[in-house]
């Protein structure tokens, strides 16, 4: 008997950058989310990310194109 992968409390309380910004409307699509985050376009709590599958927790704060949004649901 296998037992269904459940995802870590970790897992369920975060959101990719790249999926952030599109969610958001931010950016249209996920070729454009990945063009800005790795151009250095995004700043994730003060300091540019570069990460576009970087993991975003609630309370983090999120910066592009001069739009600041704090990560909450």
């Amino acid at each position: 008997m296998t037992q269904n992968a459940r995802p870590s409390p970790d897992e369920r309380d975060t959101i990719d950058l790249q999926d952030f910004l599109k969610l958001r409307g931010l950016v249209e699509t996920g070729g454009e989310a990945k063009f800005r985050v790795q151009g250095g376009e995004v700043r994730l709590n003060g300091e540019i990310e570069t990460r576009r599958r970087k993991k975003l927790r609630r309370g983090d704060i999120v910066e592009y194109a001069g739009e600041r949004l704090r990560v909450d649901w």
